[in-house]
């Protein structure tokens, strides 16, 4: 049975070749707030919030990489684009790639925001621990955890505002939806199919990300046929709104070329 897909909530800013965002974890679509500026004058941004997160409607049941990539397929539809590039953090980036590999003829450039691949028993231990965590302790329980995995500190001290609201954001979502989506995230190996995907893509990610390490990264940017590789000094995991310029720059220059 194919996977069934929902309409997600989105939104369309700018003109130029399409590109597509699709934020991670507990998220929404105004992860990308700050790289929207910049972006929308060289490409028209599509965003949308993925199933279950920020307006979009909420899905029934357990849901898999099958139906994330169902729903970037109708947004891609609805959007009203034959081919598209397509950036995605975290989460985000792991949908992508599979999207890619499922519908090669629609994706001109990837941008892998984040992402994990080749992750080793102890990576996987780790990921799943977080996992556990929340199901024992509940979700709040564990957002410190979470906050010092994405900033970094001189981050947190100078901008509490924004650290609070992206926690605020994690516990705003729906805890199933939110688990839901954790568990996708750590259970999805990208590795033994990624050398498929013959789509240039950007392998991007911060110097001090403990899940989504330039190790890690290292193994995506060569198993990956097409691709390049940047790591950003010193930050950790939220790149889009720590480093949104520099994220926004290398994404401009990748896939203008």
């Amino acid at each position: 049975m194919s996977a069934r897909p929902i309409d997600c909530e989105m939104t369309v800013e700018g003109s130029g070749p399409a590109l597509i965002l699709v934020h991670g974890i507990g998220a929404a679509r105004d992860a990308w707030r700050f790289m929207v500026p910049k972006l929308k004058d060289h490409f028209t941004v599509v965003s949308y919030d993925l199933r279950g997160h920020g307006t979009s409607p909420m899905p029934v049941g357990e849901f898999g990489i099958d139906e994330l990539v169902a729903d970037l397929e109708r947004v891609r539809e609805r959007a009203g684009f034959d081919k598209v590039n397509v950036a995605g953090h975290s989460l985000g980036g792991q949908i992508g790639p599979a999207y890619a590999r499922v519908h090669p003829d629609r994706v001109l450039k990837l941008g892998l925001l984040s992402a994990a691949a080749f992750r080793t028993e102890d990576d996987s231990a780790k990921v799943w621990g977080v996992v556990r965590a929340m199901e024992e302790k509940g979700i709040p329980q564990v957002l410190e955890t979470l906050t010092a995995r994405w900033f970094t500190d001189e981050f947190i001290a100078a901008n509490p505002d924004l650290v609070q609201r992206r926690l605020k954001q994690v516990v705003d979502t729906n805890g199933q939806v939110f688990m839901n989506v954790f568990r996708i995230y750590a259970g999805v190996e990208m590795g033994p199919w990624l050398h498929e995907v013959t789509a240039p893509s950007l392998v991007l990610t911060g110097e001090n990300d403990g899940g989504c390490n330039p190790r890690l990264n290292k193994l995506i940017y060569e198993a990956l046929p097409n691709s390049e590789l940047v790591i950003l000094p010193h930050v950790k995991h939220s790149i889009l709104v720590e480093a949104a310029d520099a994220v926004s720059d290398h994404l401009i220059r990748f896939m203008s070329r």
